[in-house]
């Protein structure tokens, strides 16, 4: 992490698996990324964390009892909070090639088959954390930009009280320029 990055650019890792074992490959796979991996059970379970915090990425599994990985993922993209998260779905190699294009159709960002490569998983994670990095530092870029142009405004504003009537008619044009960009 850079040194301008703070605690919100360490959204975590929302794993999904109704499987132990799965969970625990996800996390040895993953722990050394360093950063935070939350489990969830069920896509009920992933529901309640998504709308607890932000995540960077979820890793969802397809076949699950109760709500599934497809309808869990419908729910996610559905919410207006959650609907940016990106999800890749993680399913067992014998299940139906249909699978596939319904994860995608269903809102997916990637979908892989276990046994998954670690390597390539661990790429994978990596290129959506390092998005969401960069998409926490451009909301603070335009969240400092608001401010400063609201700031610029104020200033503006305290000028116009300050001058003549045709001093004033000319900071309104340097207004309206400023406003057009």
């Amino acid at each position: 992490m850079s040194a301008e990055a703070t605690t919100d650019d360490s959204a975590g890792i929302l794993l999904v698996d109704d499987m132990e074992d799965n969970l625990i490959a996800l996390e040895a796979v993953l722990g050394s990324l360093n950063e935070p991996l939350v489990r969830a059970r069920s896509g009920e379970e992933a529901m309640k964390a998504l709308l607890r915090r932000r995540f960077a990425l979820v890793l969802l599994d397809v076949r699950m009892p109760g709500m599934d990985g497809f309808e869990t993922a419908a729910n996610i993209k559905r919410l207006d909070q959650t609907k940016d998260v990106p999800i890749i779905f993680l399913t067992g190699a014998e299940d139906d090639s249909g699978y596939a294009f319904r994860g995608y159709a269903t809102g997916a960002a990637d979908y892989l088959t276990k046994p998954f490569d670690p390597w390539v998983l661990r790429a994978k994670v990596s290129v959506f954390l390092d998005l969401y990095r960069k998409n926490q530092q451009l909301e603070r870029l335009l969240a400092r930009q608001h401010a400063d142009y609201h700031e610029v405004g104020r200033r503006l504003a305290a000028l116009e009280d300050e001058l003549t009537e045709a001093q004033r008619i000319q900071v309104k044009e340097i207004r309206h320029l400023l406003e057009k960009r």
